[in-house]
């Protein structure tokens, strides 16, 4: 279950975190070079998988603690390394043909970031899975150097209560939520 990976993004891209100590800079982040993974426990097995990054883009400032932009997950680019289970997953849990993508939206961090080195901060912003928009706050660990960031992040996604169908069936039951573990990679530049 590729599809809850998606979220995130996701979400969560956020590693704007040096936008704190320069009031409007740009975090570009390189879709090649960026992960976003999925962990959905089962109760005969797991299953782990990643999604994506379609594109991403976060502006810091100005101000302390603002950001905005986003970050794009194609929601069809999970693999879960079964080709059977990830069609199923893309028709029947995620339905790609009419939800594409997965997005973030920054809208605030709590914390202080470090102009270079590594920083933790709380990146609040608007996650939207299946057309459907959720607050969601994912902590962040930051580490800049020179022109180059990465922000890593964990969450979870309830995926069931958001309103997508469990992919359960008959003695192979999965879990209601899924873990996400995002690796943000990119470049952070002056904004214009």
């Amino acid at each position: 279950m590729k599809y809850y990976v998606l979220a995130f993004f996701l979400a969560t891209s956020l590693s704007f975190a040096h936008a704190a100590n320069a009031p409007h800079e740009a975090f570009t982040i390189n879709p090649s070079t960026s992960k976003i993974a999925f962990l959905l426990g089962g109760n005969l097995h797991h299953v782990e998988g990643a999604f994506k990054v379609q594109n991403g883009k976060v502006e810091f400032g100005p101000g302390p603690g603002a950001v905005s932009g986003s970050i794009v997950v194609s929601a069809a680019s999970g693999n879960s390394g079964d080709k059977g289970r990830d069609r199923n997953m893309d028709k029947k849990v995620l339905q790609i043909k009419k939800f594409p993508e997965v997005t973030f939206a920054p809208k605030s961090y709590q914390g202080t970031l470090a102009p270079t080195g590594d920083s933790t901060i709380q990146v609040s912003g608007i996650f939207t899975l299946h057309g459907t928009p959720h607050n969601l706050t994912v902590p962040m660990h930051i580490h800049t150097a020179g022109s180059s960031m990465t922000a890593t992040g964990s969450f979870n996604v309830p995926y069931v209560k958001w309103g997508l169908k469990n992919p359960s069936i008959l003695f192979l039951k999965v879990a209601k939520v899924v873990g996400i573990n995002l690796t943000l990679v990119g470049q952070v530049a002056p904004s214009h």
